[in-house]
């Protein structure tokens, strides 16, 4: 088992067939363009790769907040179906764990979807604790509000 990080476009699409188990809204053809997008907000692929391809994925990114201070956000981790309890989930959570306090983090955190039981038992057996809720309300871009500017004259004018 060897784990790496994708920076070709070849590496990165490998990814995909494992990330469409967690994502499979996401179609093949916007792959690519999506992860290249979110190299510039910091995002990163790692992969742990087997002799017959790729068998775990995990998209992160390191950001800095006032309420966590310096952190590593996993936004996905996923390992296929057929290669789970294999410990490849495991040992990609611990690398990323190792990169986090290379970093200088304080923090690791990821979001799971609340109807992902089997996800929650893995995150709490190897040391993660659910913390919060995660809220979410849906915006349509374009029937958003414009924001007005309103501008106070001063009293003294």
């Amino acid at each position: 088992m060897s784990l790496h990080i994708a920076t070709t476009d070849a590496e990165i699409a490998a990814c995909y067939p494992v990330m469409w188990e967690l994502r499979p809204h996401l179609a093949e053809e916007q792959f690519l363009s999506r992860v290249r997008g979110q190299e510039s907000a910091g995002y990163r692929l790692a992969y742990v790769q087997e002799p017959n391809g790729v068998v775990a994925v995990a998209g992160f990114r390191i950001g800095e907040n006032l309420a966590w201070g310096r952190f590593l956000y996993v936004d996905d981790l996923v390992t296929l179906s057929g290669q789970r309890s294999k410990g490849h989930g495991a040992r990609l959570l611990s690398w990323l764990k190792e990169l986090a306090a290379q970093e200088g983090c304080e923090q690791l955190h990821l979001d799971s979807g609340i109807q992902r039981k089997v996800a929650h038992r893995f995150y709490e057996r190897e040391g993660m604790t659910m913390t919060s809720l995660h809220f979410v309300e849906k915006i349509a871009p374009d029937k958003a509000l414009q924001p007005t500017l309103t501008h106070r004259r001063s009293e003294r004018s």
